[in-house]
């Protein structure tokens, strides 16, 4: 049995009243662990501990904070055997998928601690020669991370790395359900010489922690990630105090495959990134709209990849996917499936709950689903894909536009003409086409429309945690004057050569005076 407790001001900790939740391994349904559950103290303790480490963290240079980030990231690289068996145990995903969520937790430490030394302001050109005038770039504050229990160390990392490199203390509020996997990581970032306070771990009451972090005053930043209905509530809390956000909300991503594509390489990439995380990514491709002259050959392709697919523990060698996080998941899958088949939709493969212990559901593949169904309108999360034909591009595109739902899109085509059409007709914050490019931490990764709002990739992630302050000086005294007098203000000058060969002389005229309004701006 596992024990987790809160990270508050450099120590671990028990909540205010040592009250503890039980997780759950999500392949037998058995506990595994207990997690200290965080109140309204403790998160108030969490924020005035972070607000103490901005005084000290916001003065690091930016140097030093690589320097840290790139231990942190050298750390969690050795642990990752330690760590992907915690994510197994608490998430299910295969041990190979974990273990490479581990590792890119430490490519995305490693490039944001570089990042966070090129967070440059800039020098703007002044209307006059005594006035210097910049634009300086510097940390927020105090961030609020709320993280999803799918990635629960690839999200949580996101949020941890983006606010220390831009200079920013952070409270995350991590998922109770694979906690164990989150507080491994950030001792790994603790190990690395962070200063007390700078990053603090909450579990505890979802509604009550993100409710009072939002609300309080040194709280500048909120960054979250999980479902438009949370999104939106957290959205308007914070919209109270002004309290900037960056929304990551669900998606119900179309990926649209033409009759010019390459076939083969269309149903291999959607079939891996769909039954990937046993389908629970935002990004996962959904809604596969397959041209006609290809469509009966891509379904039979697509059909076989997921009924070749091994499903059982992470654990166990072969295991291609594993189990749903938990009961609501599989459930929820369940229903979506039985009222798309109810209302005409065609079963291919998968769509039966197997019997025993786990929340264990199998790949399943729909088509011909009509878009009444609540499958084609509400996100799945899960292993289920639907395949529809389409005829017409124009039909293609109406129904990847459909939605409101705009976080990530695909395409499969060679034709430049229809290549350009996936890149500017698909309202999605990001789009992919012949390929998943999706994800990696140099790209911006966010979402428009419902799908929420700002980055959590990229250098704009990094602008996400930072404000612009403009400074402008007018300088005083003779110093401020020591210029070639051709270019004072107000003279306008023209040479010309005297008799003398190595003499030159100048001759200077009053200009025309400068409007009022050109010295008013």
């Amino acid at each position: 049995m596992t024990a987790v407790n809160l990270f508050i001001d450099g120590d671990w900790c028990a909540g205010a009243e040592g009250e503890r939740r039980s997780f759950f391994d999500p392949a037998t349904g058995e506990e595994t662990g207990t997690v200290a559950k965080a109140e309204a103290e403790d998160v108030d303790r969490a924020v005035t501990s972070a607000a103490r480490g901005f005084d000290v963290w916001r003065r690091w240079f930016a140097f030093d904070r690589a320097r840290l980030l790139r231990r942190a990231a050298q750390a969690l690289r050795d642990a990752a055997d330690t760590i992907a068996p915690l994510i197994t145990a608490e998430q299910g995903k295969p041990l190979q998928e974990a273990r490479g969520e581990v590792m890119f937790a430490a490519e995305v430490t490693d490039w944001f601690g570089d990042e966070g030394q090129r967070a440059y302001g800039r020098i703007i050109p002044a209307r006059d020669a005594r006035v210097s005038a910049a634009a300086l770039v510097e940390p927020a504050g105090v961030v609020a991370g709320l993280s999803p229990w799918n990635y629960p160390v690839g999200q949580a990392v996101r949020k941890i790395a983006i606010a220390l490199a831009a200079g920013c203390p952070i409270v995350l509020k991590a998922p109770e359900e694979t906690p164990a996997s989150v507080a491994a990581m950030v001792e790994c970032f603790a190990s690395a010489g962070l200063p007390a306070g700078v990053l603090n771990l909450l579990f505890g009451d979802p509604p009550m922690i993100s409710d009072r972090l939002i609300r309080h005053p040194e709280v500048r930043v909120i960054s979250f990630t999980g479902s438009t209905v949370v999104g939106r509530r957290l959205a308007a809390v914070a919209g109270e105090s002004l309290t900037r956000s960056v929304m990551e909300l669900g998606g119900h991503a179309p990926a649209l495959v033409f009759a010019d594509a390459d076939v083969g390489d269309a149903c291999d990439t959607l079939a891996r990134d769909k039954f990937h995380n046993a389908g629970q990514a935002c990004i996962s491709p959904t809604r596969l709209l397959v041209q006609d002259g290809v469509f009966a050959e891509f379904l039979a392709r697509f059909a076989g990849h997921a009924t070749r697919l091994k499903v059982g523990s992470g654990t166990e060698a072969g295991t291609d996917m594993g189990p749903l996080a938990n009961a609501r998941r599989r459930d929820a899958i369940d229903a979506l499936i039985g009222d798309a088949v109810a209302q005409g939709a065609t079963l291919v493969t998968g769509g039966i709950r197997p019997k025993g212990h786990g929340y264990f559901y199998p790949p399943t593949i729909l088509s011909d689903v009509p878009v009444s169904a609540r499958i084609m309108n509400e996100e799945p999360f899960g292993p289920v894909a639907i395949v529809n034909r389409f005829f017409d591009p124009d039909e293609a595109f109406a129904e990847a536009n459909r939605l409101d739902y705009a976080l990530a899109a695909y395409g499969f085509s060679y034709d430049s003409v229809t290549i350009r059409r996936l890149e500017t007709g698909i309202r999605s914050g990001m789009v992919s086409i012949n390929h998943n490019g999706l994800g990696v931490p140099e790209v911006p990764f966010g979402g428009v429309r419902d799908s929420g709002f700002g980055d959590e990739g990229g250098l704009e992630a990094m602008r996400e945690m930072m404000v612009t302050r403009f400074v402008s000086t007018r300088h005083q005294g003779k110093d401020a004057w020591r210029l070639p007098f051709s270019a004072r203000p107000g003279r306008t000058c023209r040479s010309r050569t005297s008799r003398s060969p190595n003499r030159r002389r100048t001759r200077c005229s009053s200009a025309s005076p400068r409007p009022a309004s050109a010295t008013a701006i």
